[in-house]
């Protein structure tokens, strides 16, 4: 057992190796560059000013006032370097859809999933921390899992994942290949119209963009085998919006950007036939 003050000096020694590394290391004097070039051509030199004072203010604790505390994109350095190719722009666009669907108000809690395919070789895939709100989530606490809801990488926080939450979604992936991205919502519109015999009617633009709709009689957590077989039927082969009856909705897409395309719309078909009833 090392002494107290031992104990602090090696740890303090350890820190400073880290730190060294990072300030040597030529993807951190990229990434610099790349922040202060972009600020200068943004602002000038008052944009320098800006980010210093964010610095400071973030050293001394209090919130900075011109840009967010907790950025999107929070992988740096040589931290980047520990992700496959293509991984990090992939858990920043996932990042980014968690806060868009926060910023729209379609949360509930920390509950319900936004899930990407990482790999289609090792079907890997990213969801958020169970425990984590919406505007919480980035691109380094963002949990890697494979198709049984097991963990393969933790992220950068200590919390765990919905293993009930995310059977869904696996059901989708496993039946669906070409989906890559899942999105899960309920919200009180989607709700009411996935109550209605009808479903989602062809009554404005945005039920007609989304295409063919499917629905599934949602009969709680996604456990049995039969329950996810019967998921990957409804769904269809093609079809990328599915409504679960009297729960909520699934978005798929080919894509993170088609996947929040396709459930933008499909919020705004709900609301705009709500609107439509006497």
């Amino acid at each position: 057992m090392r002494p107290v003050d031992i104990e602090a000096d090696v740890k303090e020694m350890e820190r400073r190796k880290r730190v060294e590394a990072i300030m040597n290391s030529q993807l951190f004097r990229e990434e610099l560059e790349r922040v202060v070039g972009d600020s200068i051509r943004e602002s000038g030199a008052d944009g320098i000013s800006a980010l210093l004072s964010d610095v400071m203010n973030i050293k001394s604790g209090t919130a900075p006032s011109t840009s967010c505390v907790v950025p999107i994109n929070d992988i740096r350095g040589i931290d980047s370097m520990v992700y496959a190719k293509g991984e990090k722009l992939l858990r920043c666009k996932l990042a980014a859809v968690y806060r868009l669907i926060d910023l729209h108000g379609w949360t509930q809690g920390i509950y319900n999933h936004v899930t990407t395919r990482v790999s289609q070789d090792t079907e890997h895939f990213l969801l958020n921390p169970f425990g984590m709100m919406y505007n919480e989530v980035t691109a380094s606490s963002l949990i890697k899992v494979n198709m049984q809801g097991d963990i393969v990488e933790e992220g950068t926080t200590n919390f765990g994942v919905n293993q009930a939450g995310f059977m869904l979604h696996s059901a989708i992936h496993q039946a669906r290949p070409d989906i890559k991205c899942v999105v899960h919502l309920h919200t009180p519109s989607i709700v009411a119209v996935s109550t209605m015999k009808c479903g989602l009617l062809p009554l404005s633009q945005e039920s007609c963009l989304i295409g063919d709709v499917s629905y599934h009689s949602y009969s709680g957590i996604v456990i049995d085998p039969d329950e996810r077989q019967s998921i990957a039927k409804d769904l269809g082969p093609s079809n990328k919006v599915m409504f679960l009856r009297n729960h909520g909705v699934v978005c798929c897409g080919g894509t993170i950007e088609e996947a929040f395309h396709i459930t933008y719309h499909t919020v705004l078909a709900c609301d705009t036939q709500l609107k439509m009833m006497p």
